[in-house]
């Protein structure tokens, strides 16, 4: 994404992650004396008679940012997006109002409107390509992303606050390569709850509420009724209705037609529109991601939360929607369930491989792996050889190369490890080419491998051969030393379908790339540049829902004690900001996404050029120069007359005008 953001003389601007190069604006504004307003109101203020711009501040930042209630300013320029087909790329606008213009709790509310995005040639973007969402403080810094109503919706603001509005484009894989334009409309207006509150009592709503209970009343069960009397019932209850659209609540609605878009002359005359310019390449990232990045979503947080009975079929839909809404980020969900001294029951799909559920899920393109259990998901129904039916249904389908068995967490000692040996000789005497996934930080405490804890770590995968086939360990043990990557590589077999990869969890914690709440935008995303950089072919991590127990779907978001804020939740129940069951992204996982995008732009010149070229790439660009360094990214037009020069596609899917990755 590119965003030209000047830095005239009547402005002051703080140092923002992902603008101009700087560090991250969240929470400063010492000394800051923002954009002048050089045409104070008087009087009482009408924001249908006054233009948007004298009323609230908009400008643009990146995807990086993270937009804080007390973000300052900047000046509004055009938006400049790249993206490839099959792509998401997002943006940020954030709105700040100059005055108040109302007077019970809040500075006022605009109307946010988005435009048709189209090209020179009559191409559109349509259907779900544009999304909007607000972004929502948790535990006071930026993260949950609540969908806006389109393609109008009322946001209040606060005064003296920032409020920031997440802007996502998905291109579609078979979207026609161009240039687009759209626009996003902002518009002041009068908060719904102060003209409500002026000319509905609660008299008034009373009334509504039981001229409405009525009409249901009236129409009741018709199962065994007469036609007749089912006649006169729906005649009744069609009076009533229109006696409740005919009540002053609806008046201003009743000869104007659709509400759902603004006047016209009202948007050219007084709204803000913030230009966006899409550019659409002639390519398409792959719907199976390059990389696998296996994500655990805790099945008990599940029942616990929305009520649902272990096995019952409210069960297998709460399951069904979590894996269908994870897939959109690249990301090939497993559920999970933790056992005694870290043993997990790990699957992808909970019905059996016999059912037809089973290669709906596992054949779909945009899962990368999948979880096979070690036993019955649904306990109660396992038989003696309930694993050996399993792997014999799975080994005759063509997407059983996904398959991976991940049956221990982070063994600490030789128990341990052995029940982990005894479980994969199981597997693989029926299915010698099944793929064992284990988790570790360290070899076992009782049996040192070596005389150092960093040395007995690298032997694991010596001690656990043949019983494991695919060694993930935690980025944090390898700390400042981006070379031990190679010291553990070194030590496998691949041409015996060995494979390297790596995980975060509590660590490693700043500066380095991780995903807890309140780290950097480039550290969030960072994360996936360093499994690429480093070689590993494949990412874990550990949970993606766990929150503290909750009963209530509705219920505060509380994340566990002992972890950092943030760890093991990367979204939330919708219910916890709507009426909608829908889950709530957060930052965190946008950036995710963006992290395993980049990675196929990497994969994609690396291809071209050679992987040397690649991580030489990373370098010149300063996009990602180790995580022992300062995070930042490249910072001037080199990066991309480098990359236009030596015709890459591009790195990281950003231009660096704006520092933006």
């Amino acid at each position: 994404m590119m965003i030209h953001i000047g830095n005239p003389q009547d402005i002051l601007v703080p140092p923002v992650e992902g603008v101009a190069g700087g560090g991250t604006a969240y929470g400063w504004n010492d000394g800051f004396t923002g954009i002048r307003n050089l045409s104070p109101l008087k009087g009482s203020i009408d924001p249908s008679e006054v233009p948007t711009t004298d009323l609230v501040h908009v400008w643009c930042m990146p995807s990086t940012a993270n937009v804080g209630p007390q973000e300052m300013p900047r000046h509004l320029e055009p938006i400049n997006l790249l993206a490839a087909r099959n792509e998401r790329e997002s943006v940020q606008l954030a709105i700040r109002p100059k005055v108040s213009w109302v007077s019970f709790g809040v500075a006022g509310a605009v109307l946010v409107q988005c435009g048709d995005f189209c090209s020179a040639s009559g191409d559109r973007l349509v259907g779900q390509s544009v999304t909007l969402r607000r972004v929502v403080p948790i535990l006071g810094v930026p993260d949950a992303l609540v969908p806006l109503d389109l393609p109008v919706s009322q946001i209040n603001l606060l005064p003296g606050e920032t409020t920031a509005i997440w802007v996502s484009i998905d291109v579609s894989s078979d979207q026609p390569p161009g240039q687009y334009e759209g626009d996003i409309i902002i518009t002041a207006a009068k908060p719904d709850s102060e003209s409500s509150a002026q000319c509905f009592s609660k008299t008034d709503k009373y009334k509504l509420y039981r001229e409405l209970k009525n009409c249901l009343d009236t129409v009741g069960p018709v199962d065994d009724k007469p036609l007749d009397e089912v006649v006169e019932r729906v005649k009744s209850a069609t009076t009533s209705l229109r006696r409740v659209l005919l009540s002053p609540l609806f008046s201003e609605f009743s000869d104007n037609g659709p509400v759902d878009m603004m006047d016209e002359d009202a948007i050219s005359n007084l709204s803000i529109r913030v230009k966006i310019n899409l550019t659409v390449w002639d390519f398409v990232l792959p719907s199976t991601p390059s990389l696998p990045a296996v994500f655990g979503i805790s099945d008990t947080v599940i029942e616990d939360r929305f009520g649902v009975v272990h096995g019952s079929e409210e069960w297998y839909e709460a399951l069904d929607q979590h894996f269908k809404w994870l897939l959109q980020f690249r990301i090939s969900p497993y559920f999970c369930r933790w056992g005694d001294s870290m043993r997990v029951l790990t699957y992808t799909c909970p019905w059996p491989a016999d059912h037809p559920k089973s290669d709906e899920y596992f054949s779909d393109p945009r899962l990368s792996a999948y979880a096979v259990p070690y036993g019955p998901a649904i306990s109660g129904d396992a038989s003696k050889d309930y694993l050996h039916k399993q792997i014999e249904i799975l080994r005759t389908k063509n997407h059983w190369k996904k398959a991976y068995f991940y049956l221990w967490d982070e063994p600490l000692n030789l128990e341990q490890y052995d029940s982990i040996r005894n479980m994969a000789s199981e597997i693989h005497a029926y299915a010698p080419d099944a793929r064992v996934l284990t988790t570790y930080y360290c070899g076992p405490s009782d049996a040192p491998l070596a005389p150092t804890p960093f040395e007995a770590f690298v032997k694991v995968p010596k001690f656990l051969r043949p019983h494991t086939q695919i060694y993930c360990t935690s980025e944090w043990v390898l700390g400042n030393r981006e070379d031990l990557a190679k010291d553990i590589i070194s030590e496998l077999q691949p041409e015996d379908g060995e494979e390297w990869w790596t995980y975060v969890c509590m660590g490693p914690s700043d500066p380095h790339p991780n995903w807890h709440l309140g780290m950097r935008g480039t550290q969030h995303r960072a994360v996936m540049w360093r499994v690429w950089k480093e070689g590993g072919t494949g990412f874990l991590y550990w949970g993606a829902n766990c929150y503290e127990k909750a009963t209530v779907p509705s219920e505060e978001i509380r994340f566990r004690h002992g972890l950092p804020p943030g760890d093991g939740v990367l979204f939330y129940p919708g219910e916890v900001f709507s009426s909608s069951h829908t889950p709530v992204a957060s930052l965190r996982l946008e950036r995710i996404l963006s992290g395993l995008q980049d990675i196929e732009y990497l994969k994609l010149y690396s291809s071209r050029y050679g992987r040397d070229e690649g991580l030489a790439l990373l370098e010149k660009t300063g996009v990602y120069l180790g995580h022992e360094t300062e995070l930042y990214v490249g910072k001037n037009e080199h990066t991309r007359s480098l990359l236009e020069k030596q015709g890459a596609f591009r790195v990281l899917n950003r231009s660096t005008a704006c520092g933006h990755c």
